[in-house]
């Protein structure tokens, strides 16, 4: 099993091709490819973590998750309203996480910190919503598809070793949030 970290997919949403000048001539070609990336890397044993934003109407949500291989948490963005959260398809739901990968503690938040736990101790924070724009701080990194070639991409991939085509993550330790609406088990 891999883990997998991706954000601000804003699926059916046309504003993100003109506000981040994504590579689309319309929407649904933006949607296809980026579920065409995911499922490329994705495996239907893989955890993937999404950082927030998903889709512009909560409504189509449970159908795009449907789509994606892997088992999917969320960490809730800006952009999503509380029925993006209880869509089908989700094994967690939160506003924060802390996991423990490989010995790393990785503090997931949609939003990028300016301090995080542990970022003394070598934490690393994981975000989205900056859409590749935001210069980041040592041991940050923003996971969103615009920054990552619009696929999910790994802890390893990250930290400059292994591509993320390659396997062998271990699984996470999840540290509880009191904010989380579900467990991951």
């Amino acid at each position: 099993m891999t883990i997998f970290f991706t954000a601000d997919t804003h699926f059916g949403d046309h504003r993100t091709i003109n506000i981040h000048r994504r590579p689309f001539a319309n929407v649904a070609a933006m949607d296809e490819a980026i579920v065409a990336a995911w499922n490329e890397i994705v495996g239907p044993d893989d955890e993937v973590w999404h950082l927030g934003d998903v889709a512009r109407r909560s409504a189509d949500v449970a159908a795009f998750l449907a789509g994606l291989n892997g088992i999917k948490h969320l960490v809730r963005g800006n952009n999503d309203d509380p029925a993006t959260g209880v869509a089908a398809g989700w094994a967690s739901v939160q506003d924060y996480a802390e996991l423990t990968l490989d010995g790393v503690v990785l503090v997931l938040c949609h939003y990028p910190s300016r301090s995080w736990n542990g970022q003394h101790r070598r934490s690393i924070n994981l975000h989205g919503h900056s859409h590749g724009k935001l210069k980041p701080l040592p041991r940050q990194f923003d996971v969103g598809v615009d920054a990552r070639g619009f696929q999910p991409t790994t802890l390893t991939a990250l930290l400059g070793g292994v591509s993320s085509h390659e396997p062998g993550e271990s699984s996470p330790r999840l540290i509880p949030s009191t904010t989380s609406s579900k467990t991951v088990a």
